[in-house]
């Protein structure tokens, strides 16, 4: 793909469709025609009205689907990717490549889940998915209402409000191959004007399974309450807490991978995570037309590792095996942050042009403390494992850190809706941002230690221009302009000596889209789009640059129907993505080639059938298509398909038994594959297994 985008004979063939609606489009009701959505403009809105692609899956319907991980939830949206690295830990791809890059903004009720600044890419292993009603992406910049690193999209888990009366659910499932089991529960009724919910689930990775040193286990609840001050105003408050202990295999070098996939290098690997958040949230109709919303939030992440990605070769020791008696180098690290803050928002309806206008500010007060220490890692020879560590050994201190540096996130907010006719919606908006860094060296600076103290600031402004025109009662078409930005990590500023001068990447992006509902009940949501990428942060032998121009393209297709017995739906993402500029050296340029871990195609599909008013079947195809696995497009994944069976049957009485046979095909396939240093890794995915579960609902959900 190079200056035209001439994506696919496919994009042609869908956007094409257009000079076909209006024969084929019948009316519909209007709850039948529309979805309602908060995360395209932070209150409730037709989906029809809404210029920006989002995608949605509600609680019934993952209820129905029996997800596993969360991944299998969110993979459901076209162009969204979660891939699995084991016990709830994860990357993500969309309409970006697959990474751990700091590109997305992960909310829970339109909070972030953690401040700017510290983004970690395992971040919604924090969401407790069984207190959830739903989650909704939005795809592309959005920055204008969601602030820094909604670059990629925006993933927003909407809690579960309280039953108006007594319900109550628990729930077991257990996969043997992977030695997995979960438990579910929760309660929830009403009392007047006041509503409480309580969710919990509880899952653990038994260390006996297909995969060495790869168990684990996490602890989940949320209670949320709701209370009707008045007629019109009500509050909400939340809290979450999650536990997640996890060791870490790690990925495979070429022939483990293909003889032994389930074996690990690694013995002694662990990641484990503590989080908790609070909200309290007061909403009030304090204008006529107008609601004003006040949310204060709160958080604790404590996270620590002994990460095996760090494990390393010093530089004296390059051409050792780092066998018995020679060091590998490692590290130890705790990263704890602290956060208070406050959301305002106020929405008011005006008079003229159904015009509506979203305006608010938001501060966050964050202390992000981070301690690092050395390792000293020894590797037996005869079966190529790392098979213990020392702390604080005779190896060099160079990288040690103990620092702590306060974030303050100041930003002003507002988007305009209206529409000059009938059939035409129009929204213009942005968002400013201020972002300050304090940096303070608990150590003594130096090449050891890190840097000296300071204070750094960075500013900046997202704009969002989209419109949506309606071709008849079932069709809708939209375009959208916006903005998105990330500022330098923490730990892209600070991890080294000398601070480097950064500023904050910005990614432009440009979309069209069409939503319609045909006379035979398929539904079509549909996306062409282009993300632009400048001074994007790169390292160059360790050091951090904005050296970097990007450009991803593609098209998202979301098709589905239900018809008598039958259900079926498919979400495609066709794309490609390149580095436009990219230069590690005067002998090293990747300008030009596709950026490593894209696929060019990812696909979830799934039918299902109703055998009996109780019985349900339903087939799942998950298609990744091949990518390159290097910078450089040496090394390329052949890609892989993976199905998954799905049977329920619901008995009395509220009880439902089902059972699933994942990778029903027995496929071996990687999760991650790259190349570096002349060598292929790959964490392999689990072969076919089979999960049954039981469950016991009380007045519903």
């Amino acid at each position: 793909m190079k200056n035209s985008l001439a994506l696919s004979p496919l994009s042609l063939a869908v956007f094409g469709l257009f000079a076909n609606l209006n024969g084929h489009a019948v009316a519909q009701t209007a709850k039948e025609l529309d979805t309602i959505v908060v995360s395209g403009s932070r209150s409730e809105t037709k989906l029809s009205e809404t210029p920006v692609s989002i995608g949605s899956v509600t609680r019934a319907e993952w209820d129905a689907d029996k997800p596993k991980t969360m991944g299998e939830i969110i993979n459901r949206i076209p162009g969204v990717f979660w891939n699995d690295l084991g016990n709830e830990q994860h990357s993500m791809g969309i309409r970006q490549p697959i990474s751990t890059n700091s590109v997305y903004q992960y909310l829970e009720d339109g909070i972030p889940i953690r401040p700017l600044g510290v983004f970690n890419h395992n971040a919604l292993n924090a969401i407790n998915i069984n207190g959830a009603s739903g989650v909704e992406v939005v795809k592309g910049a959005a920055s204008s209402l969601f602030g820094s690193n909604a670059v990629g999209g925006a993933v927003n888990f909407l809690t579960q409000r309280s039953s108006r009366t007594p319900t109550g659910y628990m729930g077991i499932r257990h996969d043997n191959t992977d030695g997995f089991t979960r438990i579910d529960s929760g309660a929830s009724n009403s009392w007047g004007d006041l509503g409480l919910r309580f969710s919990h689930y509880s899952s653990q990775r038994d260390r006996l399974n297909w995969q060495q040193h790869s168990g684990g286990t996490k602890d989940s609840f949320s209670l949320r309450g709701d209370y009707n001050l008045s007629a019109t105003s009500w509050m909400r408050a939340s809290l979450v807490h999650t536990n997640l202990d996890s060791d870490t295999p790690g990925s495979l070098f070429e022939n483990d991978f293909r003889t032994n996939p389930g074996k690990s290098i690694n013995t002694f690997t662990w990641r484990k995570d503590k989080t908790t958040r609070a909200n309290v949230a007061w909403e009030s109709e304090t204008t006529r037309g107008g609601l004003t919303t006040v949310t204060f939030f709160a958080r604790n992440n404590d996270h620590a590792q002994l990460p095996n990605y760090t494990i390393f070769r010093p530089p004296t020791n390059q051409n050792s095996a780092c066998d018995t008696g020679i060091s590998c180098r490692g590290t130890l690290n705790n990263n704890h942050v602290r956060s208070l803050g406050v959301d305002i928002k106020h929405t008011q309806q005006l008079d003229k042009l159904r015009a509506r206008l979203v305006t608010g500010i938001y501060i966050d007060r964050s202390q992000n403390d981070f301690v690092s220490d050395n390792l000293a890692i020894v590797r037996d020879a005869s079966t190529g494992r790392y098979i213990s560590y020392s702390l604080n050994s005779d190896i060099n201190r160079t990288g040690v850190r103990n620092y702590g540096v306060g974030i303050a996130n100041d930003a002003a907010f507002a988007q305009l809706e209206f529409s000059p006719s009938e059939k035409v919606l129009v929204v213009a908006g942005g968002r400013y941002d201020s972002i300050r860094y304090d940096f303070k060296n608990n150590l003594m600076p130096g090449a050891d230690f890190g840097a000296s103290n300071e204070v750094r600031n960075f500013a900046k402004f997202s704009p969002k221009l989209g419109a949506t025109y309606a071709l008849s009662p079932t069709s809708s078409v939209y375009s959208n302009i916006s903005q998105g930005f990330t500022p330098p990590e923490v730990s892209q500023l600070y991890g080294t000596r000398n601070v480097p001068d950064l500023k904050p990447a910005t990614y432009d992006n440009i979309e069209l889209g069409l939503r319609s509902i045909w006379a035979s009940g398929i539904r079509l949501d549909s996306a062409i789009y282009q993300l632009s990428g400048k001074d994007t942060i790169v390292s160059f032998n360790r050091v951090n640059e904005n050296a970097g121009r990007t450009r991803s393209r593609g098209v998202e297709l979301a098709l589905n129907q239900s018809i008598g017995a039958f259900d079926w739906r498919v979400g495609a993402n066709f794309a490609e993505h390149e580095y436009l500029s990219y230069r590690t050296s005067t002998t090293e340029d990747f300008s030009g080639k596709s950026m490593p871990s894209a696929p060019k195609q990812t696909l979830n599909a799934r039918i299902g059938w109703k055998a009996t008013a109780h019985t349900r079947l339903a087939l799942q195809m998950v298609h990744v298509g091949s990518y390159w696995m290097d910078d450089a497009n040496t090394t390329r994944y052949a890609g892989h398909n993976v199905f998954n069976l799905t049977a329920t049957h619901s008995l009395s009485d509220g009880w439902e038994v089902w059972g699933q046979v994942l990778n029903l095909t027995d496929k071996a396939y990687a999760h991650t594959a790259s190349r570096s240093r002349g060598a292929n890794t790959y964490a392999p995915g689990a072969p076919r297994s089979i999960m049954v579960g039981l469950s016991k609902s009380w007045g519903g959900r």
